[in-house]
């Protein structure tokens, strides 16, 4: 698995526009390069190829092999289901399968997933698919959202409504406004990538969720109105309130290197680390 530290600007990925005119596979990978800050030339030397053809192929004079779009695709860092369309465009069928998670096929895969979280624990741990639906969390999450009400939890929990709903996390959250714009950027920064309708549609309503009025800034205390030692934080902390204390987490998202299936590169998992020595004492606590 690879660690995501940070992802690229969302102007680095905005979206190209390609009209509906524009037909076949040639506007796309156009698009992808664009997108990509890749000249021709750049990319010819990548793919093995010539900057004459990838000319060829971006205006529709040429039709890339098979084999050739899926290199381009991979030097252009296309995702997994876009590298399906991409195909598609070019008048052949899907080279990626994309399996449902619950087939026996992925057994092994949902035994693997389950045991790296659980041996995170006391710290927290989920996985999500491409629209944060949680397939999978761990006793550290499940302590976090105690209190949260059941129509968040079921069926089939999303973690950016389950952060941001008035009615969830949002009003524990110490810095709702600073994790909330973090959570808003990153979502921004998919739908860039993946132009899934289904993505915009859960940030277009997240987005929309008004701020809760008990929601305060980031206050430095420890929950029990002491004052709390100065944390010099390495990254940007979820800190959140439970049972009269202040947790801090800072975040990091993984996901599977080379992935030969759309489902499976679709999945992350993002793991909490304690980020001050008092937030890892109570956990341990907790965990008894």
């Amino acid at each position: 698995m690879t660690i995501v530290a940070s992802g690229p600007s969302a102007s680095a990925t905005a979206p190209v526009a390609v009209t509906a005119a524009d037909k076949g596979v040639g506007p796309l990978l156009r698009a992808w390069r664009e997108r990509r800050r890749v000249s021709q030339l750049e990319l010819a030397l990548r793919a093995d190829s010539s900057a004459r053809h990838i000319s060829f192929v971006e205006t529709g004079r040429s039709r890339p092999s098979e084999e050739m779009v899926l290199r381009l695709a991979e030097h252009l860092d296309v995702p997994v289901r876009e590298r399906n369309s991409l195909l598609l465009a070019a008048g052949y069928a899907p080279h990626y399968p994309e399996t449902p998670l619950d087939d026996p096929a992925l057994g092994a895969l949902r035994a693997g997933l389950d045991h790296l979280i659980q041996c995170y624990e006391p710290y927290p741990a989920l996985v999500v698919d491409a629209c944060y639906t949680v397939v999978a969390a761990n006793r550290g999450i499940a302590m976090l959202l105690d209190g949260v009400p059941e129509t968040l939890l079921a069926p089939a929990p999303n973690a950016m409504r389950l952060t941001l709903h008035p009615q969830g996390l949002a009003p524990r959250i110490r810095n709702l406004r600073a994790w909330r714009g973090h959570l808003l950027e990153q979502m921004e920064r998919q739908i860039a990538l993946q132009r899934s309708e289904r993505l915009r549609a859960l940030y277009e309503e997240v987005a929309g969720y008004p701020v809760p009025e008990s929601a305060r800034g980031d206050v430095e205390d420890g929950g029990d109105g002491e004052p709390a030692n100065p944390v010099a934080y390495f990254a940007l902390p979820l800190r959140i309130e439970h049972d009269g204390r202040i947790l801090s987490f800072v975040s990091s998202i993984s996901t599977f290197n080379t992935p030969m299936d759309v489902t499976v590169a679709e999945l992350a998992i993002e793991t909490f680390l304690p980020a001050d020595p008092a937030t890892a004492k109570y956990l341990h606590t907790m965990a008894g």
